[in-house]
This record gives C-alpha cells, structure tokens and sequence, in this order.
C-alpha cells in the first residue's frame, strides 16, 4: 500500500476526532527554522460546523486492540486497515506544510501491540519533526489510554496540546460500550498532564528556564448522542474537568453512526444543533459564572434545540429580571440575553460617565431582540411590560431567516451568545 492510500484510510478514521484546534501558544520555539506558532503562523479554517481544518488531521494506524462499540478502528470492525510509519508521518507533515496545504499536525493513533509502545510511536513522529526537522509548528498529540506517565511527560516535551479523550460523558457509559476504558484512570493521566503544567508555569514564574511542556495546555472530546445520557450530565462532566484538571477545551462530537454498528447504539447522529447548544452552554460556564446544573431548563434535563441555553435559563428564571443595567453588578449583566462579555464590559465603562439608556445599548450592537424584555435603563422601556406574559418564549425566540456568509462570523470566533 502506498502513502496516498495510507493517507485516504487514516485521514478518513481520523475525522471522527473533534478534539483538535488551535494551537494558543505564545512563542515559536528556539532553533526552529520551519512553522511558527505565533500570529498567523497558524491559520484557521472552519467546516460550517465550526471544526478546524487547517492541520493535517491524521492516525498514525487505525489497527487497534479495543473494542470500544461507537469506533469505527475497534478490533471487532471490518473496516479497511493501514499504518503510517514515523518516518512517513513526518515526510508528510514537512512536505505538506511547505507546500502551504497545513499549519500544523494532529495526530492520533489506534493501540497497537501495547498503550506504550503506541506512546513511544507518536512521540517518535513529533522528536522527529522538532530536532531533524526543525519544525517549530503546531503540534496536537492525543495520549494513549493507559501510557506510562513518564511517556506522557515526554509528549508534552515535544506537542504544543496533549489530549485525552474521556469520550463517553458517564463511568455507565464507558462500562456499557468501552469497557476497557475506565473513568479513573482517563481522569489520572489528565492530572499527570495538569501537575505537570503547573510545575512548568511555577519555575516559569520563579525566573527559572525549564523545557516546554504543552504550552497550549490539554482539551479533551465528548461523544454526544451515542447513549441516552442528557446533556445536563455531559455539561457536568465537563465542569468538572474545566475545574479539576484545568482543561483548555471540552470538544463536543456528535456520534456518528458507523457500519455493522451495535444493537445498542443509534441508528442516526443526534442534530447537529445539539453540538451547538452544547458548545453554547460551555461558553456560559467558562465565561459568564453558570453552573452546569442551573444552565438546562427543560423538563427532560437537555438543552433546548429552538433557542439558546442563556435564554432559556433566563425565560426559566423570569424573578432575575428585569436587570437595571446602570445598577447590576458585572455578574448580573452577564446574564442578560442578548448582551455578551465585551458588552457587559462597555456598559460598566460607560456608566461611569453617564446613564445608559436604551439608545446606547442598541450603539453596542447588544442583540435588543432578545434583550429588551429583560432590562430597565435609565428611560422608559415598553418591552418589560412583557416579562410576565406566558408569549414571551414566541416573542423572544430569534426568527428564522436566511443567513448571509458573515453573520455568524462574530459568534463563531468569540462565542458570545
């Protein structure tokens, strides 16, 4: 088999993978003479669905020993198989980069023979790139299940990211379809990463030089839709991960169905949509104080699909409102539908100088739509004689239109809901 029918199986195994993106690191690494991870050295682009596609995406085999039931690799599966060697992986990066067709390199693997010896693998392919090579671009390793934590220390040596996929949101989960990956343990090598992180940024910060660890920090990646599980458990999950193991990303994935597929599984992929709300409800967790538990109102503990998880929660919580935006604390304006982080941060800039009033909000291109039956400011405001009247969901929810290319360019880059 040559590299082109290599690169056609394990590019194409490798899509199922979300957790990749970009890199976030500061500073090109010295004695590079390729690949730049600062400024536009990476470039992104995205699908419609939002997931990049500027590195080159790829398994180094898709052979494994797992059975794990929603993977189209697990042992049992009849999918064609292939294997890159290192020195093909790293041929292909150099060659592809040079030729402008990637910013950098993602790379995962199936197990074969042992999670070690998988390990040693893909740490050969990026040692390769950064002391042959010269490559100072972005690097993306998915960790093995299992890897010892000296070869995970190595890893994060060489990778920008490292990454270890929980995949299934609950231990039930895992024990139903991957039973021979366990939580704990999935969690643990994620807090190897993190101690390891922290020792870097202590020394970092006490003056010291140590060598890079992962400077772009570690992510992960939920499969959505492949078990009954509601998303207020997958959003706990990902709470605790954001706060336990200072994860720089939670990916969401929605499960797609694959041949000869269990009994147990579905027959179709969740909505894309869903992934969505889920990404919404993330972004309010991280950047706008909800807690997991609190951001899902619905009866059947998912996130609604016809609108968004903030204005959900607020429709949920109408005794919040209405919000005087020259009073609210920073906290409180966050909560508001329709007004985002940057606007929160222009209003308290504002109103030190003035009272704001309806005419302002609109200046700040806050989506008055949505915000209007929930705020007083400093005039009068028609609208809150609304926020009793059992309409107000109909009234609220954004209508559907037509969107041009750009409209949602705002909200894909700073999420802003």
């Amino acid at each position: 088999m040559d590299v082109r029918d290599k690169l056609a199986i394990l590019a194409d195994a490798a899509k199922y993978d979300a957790s990749c993106a970009s890199s976030g690191s500061k500073s090109t690494r010295p004695g590079s003479k390729i690949g730049s991870t600062e400024g536009m050295g990476i470039c992104h682009s995205y699908t419609p669905d939002g997931r990049c596609i500027s590195l080159l995406k790829v398994l180094l085999t898709n052979y494994c020993i797992y059975d794990c039931q929603y993977c189209v690799n697990r042992i049992s599966s009849d999918t064609p198989r292939a294997r890159f060697s290192v020195d093909e992986v790293v041929s292909l990066t150099i060659e592809f980069y040079k030729r402008n067709y990637i910013e950098g390199l993602f790379l995962s693997s199936g197990i074969i023979q042992t999670s070690d010896y998988t390990m040693e693998q893909l740490i050969s392919v990026a040692k390769k790139l950064r002391t042959e090579q010269h490559y100072g671009g972005y690097i993306h390793l998915k960790t093995i299940p299992n890897a010892s934590q000296p070869l995970i220390e190595e890893a994060g040596m060489w990778a920008d990211r490292l990454s270890v996929n929980i995949e299934l949101p609950t231990e039930g989960d895992l024990h139903k379809l991957a039973p021979e990956k366990k939580k704990p343990e999935i969690v643990d090598a994620m807090q190897g990463i993190r101690q390891k992180i922290d020792e870097t940024q202590d020394d970092q910060k006490a003056g010291l030089h140590p060598p890079s660890f992962a400077p772009a920090g570690q992510s992960t990646q939920m499969i959505v839709g492949a078990t009954d599980t509601p998303d207020v458990e997958i959003l706990k999950t990902a709470a605790q991960l954001y706060d336990g193991q200072n994860l720089r990303r939670v990916y969401y994935s929605a499960y797609s169905p694959i041949p000869h597929a269990d009994a147990r599984l579905p027959g179709q992929s969740p909505p894309l949509v869903r992934e969505h709300r889920l990404y919404q409800a993330d972004w309010l967790m991280r950047f706008y104080g909800f807690d997991a538990s609190e951001i899902v109102a619905e009866a059947d503990q998912n996130l609604s699909l016809d609108i968004d998880p903030k204005l959900a929660w607020a429709l949920a919580n109408r005794h919040f409102f209405p919000v005087d935006v020259n009073r609210a604390s920073r906290e409180e304006l966050l909560r508001i539908p329709g007004i985002g982080a940057r606007s929160v941060k222009r209003i308290l800039s504002i109103r030190r100088h003035k009272t704001v009033r309806r005419e302002d909000l609109k200046k700040l291109r806050v989506a008055w739509n949505r915000a209007k039956y929930f705020v007083s400011t400093a005039d009068h405001n028609p609208e809150l004689a609304n926020l009793d009247k059992s309409d107000l969901r109909g009234r609220a929810q954004p209508k559907h239109k037509q969107l041009m290319l750009f409209d949602t360019r705002q909200s894909a880059l700073t999420g802003e809901v």
